[in-house]
């Protein structure tokens, strides 16, 4: 099984999944019909399924006109009635392929928000829009509670997790990042390799868990330095507990230019 992005929009990912020696795909969070359907029609290949994580437009806006191409099954929140004809939870499985995903509900970034978790050989997991390679999705319907709790799902999994978000936002998250802890010599050289990256017109996606537990300062708001430093950006006072450093960071980054 293979696994490779359609860049879409401005920096969108629409990840596909590939079986070896198949002429059928899936499609994760296809926001743009257009993108997938000009893939299929030049590779000979048909729509076979569709993952959603959740509602916004630049990840269901395809959905619709895609179906009248293939009539596939679509797997995502309940809550789109009218594009869902699979709706699944937390603990769910999805048969895609030879692999199985699991659903994990990480509310936060939207409420009906999904991730899709699979460790049949190498686990991997499509994260949406909940952890990006550096961030994590702004708080848009959830609270930072929520957020907090998706973090600590996602750092429960192993730490050879291979991570598919659905933005390139990677530098912009880098410089956030670099901001609260510049002398992390793990970010600084994953910072220098993803400006390589970018500067080649190179996608900087996956990642993986390990990278972001080393990386990513919203897996890493339990460390008092980190946590202080976007205290201070806020002129504020250090939070005095975990959910509460968690909304520090978070509103740091919502500020940051």
């Amino acid at each position: 099984m293979t696994i490779f992005p359609l860049p879409a929009f401005q920096d969108n990912y629409i990840w596909i999944i590939q079986d070896k020696d198949s002429s059928r795909i899936w499609a994760v969070d296809p926001g743009d019909a257009e993108v997938v359907l000009t893939y299929c029609s030049k590779h000979n290949m048909s729509l076979a399924g569709i993952l959603i994580t959740h509602h916004h437009k630049d990840h269901t806006g395809g959905v619709a006109e895609l179906r009248k191409h293939s009539n596939c099954p679509v797997h995502g929140p309940s809550y789109l009635t009218e594009l869902v004809t699979h709706p699944v939870t937390e603990g769910d499985i999805i048969a895609v392929f030879s692999a199985n995903f699991q659903v994990i509900s990480t509310p936060g970034h939207t409420l009906d928000h999904l991730c899709y978790f699979s460790d049949n050989q190498t686990p991997l997991l499509f994260s949406g829009d909940t952890l990006f390679r550096g961030g994590c999705g702004r708080i848009m319907e959830g609270t930072p509670e929520q957020m907090l709790k998706a973090m600590k799902k996602i750092s429960s999994l192993p730490d050879n997790t291979i991570i598919y978000a659905t933005h390139e936002y990677t530098l912009a998250n880098y410089r956030f990042a670099l901001s609260l802890e510049p002398e992390n010599p793990d970010l600084i050289q994953s910072n220098t390799s993803s400006q390589k990256q970018r500067s080649n017109n190179e996608v900087t996606l996956p990642t993986t868990l390990s990278l972001e537990k080393k990386t990513n300062p919203f897996l890493r708001t339990h460390i008092t330095a980190l946590k202080n430093q976007a205290a201070q950006q806020l002129n504020e006072n250090p939070a005095a507990d975990l959910v509460a450093a968690f909304s520090q960071v978070r509103r740091a980054k919502d500020s940051f230019s």
